[in-house]
């Protein structure tokens, strides 16, 4: 889904801008040589620590951005919920205070982007991450960004490398999500702000009794100019920085300025399962015969209403013994089962053996909102013995086994 080209159109230039490129040499291509090199190291890095055969990663990236108070902390939960995953988001603020990313900063380096880049895919390559991840505050430099398309088409070498060996289903087709969460600027700082009361008051009751725990407390959090500066940040930098992978992986745009209920819809609109993004190419081509169920229910209803129909005018008879049998044989084991919502009914009818009156059997449940299904068990019962051979005769006795299902009554209980 495209982003509208109004809120972050002709971002103001930054207040505090970097040095000028060197003459003759373009910024953006300095920054993808770097990249290369930055990835390269931290690549040879991994394959020597754990072997190229080891090397495996999430089948699936959310990239989760937002401007600050856009709900990326409140929505993140929902969002692992809605991709079935149960493993933490990564946060990448997090990982900088990581022994490791500490221990950088100990020895007076900078946690700069090879650093970044080094400690988040270690970090990836934990064993609960395999299904899927989602990664919160990553990229947000071009050159970090540059390093999630070559970890990308690693990824799918690693792939072609061991697809036909043992280990090949752990080298899957990646999937990558760019998800964010849109709120303009007034929103942004007004959440910002609340933010910060809502921490002075928790940190005023935790003082007070002692229980509880202090919760971070930010600048931006009670300073307007400093949550609008923090806002306008993200639109310059992290904003470009997503902006520029939405030509190369599956870009998601919320608008995340509703209540919880109503943003929570609209992720899951754009979270909506697509096989064609998440399959294996060559398992989608195996599948791809087989429709869809939503392809095959569009049209459905107006069918079913002509079958009624034309059974009503070109088999009326057999119509009329099919509704006598579903109202008077089978509707009042239905209703003793109003409460559970399940109804199984055994007969042997014998105007079923007819195959059309089971068609018209189940599109009358259907059209009245009930769920059927029919299942004919043939039995073998004992009718006569020879007592000179001792051979049995039996007769086939048929039984329709009906089950209807249709939603049963809430009953509070307790």
């Amino acid at each position: 889904m495209s982003s509208p080209s109004a809120p972050f159109s002709s971002p103001s230039p930054s207040p505090e801008p970097g040095p000028p490129p060197a003459q003759g040499a373009k910024q953006p291509d300095l920054e993808i040589k770097d990249a290369a090199l930055i990835f390269s190291a931290v690549w040879e890095e991994l394959e020597a620590e754990y072997g190229r055969e080891n090397l495996r990663f999430p089948k699936e990236f959310i990239l989760l951005g937002g401007a600050p108070g856009s709900g990326k902390g409140t929505n993140t939960e929902f969002i692992l919920q809605a991709r079935g995953l149960t493993c933490p988001p990564i946060v990448i603020s997090s990982l900088l205070n990581s022994p490791e990313a500490k221990r950088i900063k100990n020895a007076g380096s900078m946690v700069g982007d090879r650093e970044v880049v080094s400690i988040l895919l270690q970090e990836l390559l934990r064993e609960e991450y395999r299904d899927g991840c989602i990664l919160d505050g990553f990229p947000r430099t071009k050159v970090q960004v540059a390093c999630l398309k070559l970890l990308v088409s690693k990824m799918h070498a690693l792939r072609a490398d061991f697809h036909n060996t043992p280990i090949g289903i752990h080298f899957r087709q990646p999937t990558v999500h760019i998800m964010v969460l849109f709120v303009d600027e007034r929103t942004s700082v007004e959440r910002q702000l609340r933010r910060g009361l809502d921490i002075k008051r928790h940190t005023e009751e935790v003082v007070r009794t002692g229980l509880g725990e202090l919760q971070e407390e930010r600048p931006t959090d009670y300073d307007q100019a400093l949550a609008q500066r923090r806002y306008r940040v993200f639109k310059e930098q992290t904003w470009e920085a997503l902006q520029s992978l939405k030509e190369k992986f599956h870009y998601h745009f919320v608008n995340a300025q509703g209540s919880i209920t109503e943003v929570e819809q609209n992720i899951l609109r754009e979270l909506q399962y697509q096989s064609t993004l998440e399959l294996d190419p060559r398992t989608h081509d195996r599948l791809r015969m087989i429709p869809v169920a939503s392809e095959i229910i569009i049209h459905a209803r107006q069918e079913m209403v002509k079958r009624l129909d034309s059974y009503e005018v070109e088999h009326r008879d057999l119509f009329a013994k099919v509704v006598a049998f579903v109202r008077f044989k089978v509707m009042p084991i239905v209703i003793r089962h109003a409460i559970s919502g399940v109804a199984l009914v055994n007969t042997e009818e014998p105007v079923l053996e007819d195959p059309l009156a089971l068609a018209m059997l189940i599109d009358i449940f259907s059209e009245r909102g009930y769920h059927a299904a029919v299942d004919l068990h043939r039995i073998e019962v004992p009718e006569h013995v020879n007592l000179t051979t001792g051979q049995l005769t039996c007769r086939i006795k048929k039984v329709y086994r009906i089950q209807i299902r249709f939603r049963g009554s809430e009953i509070r209980r307790g």
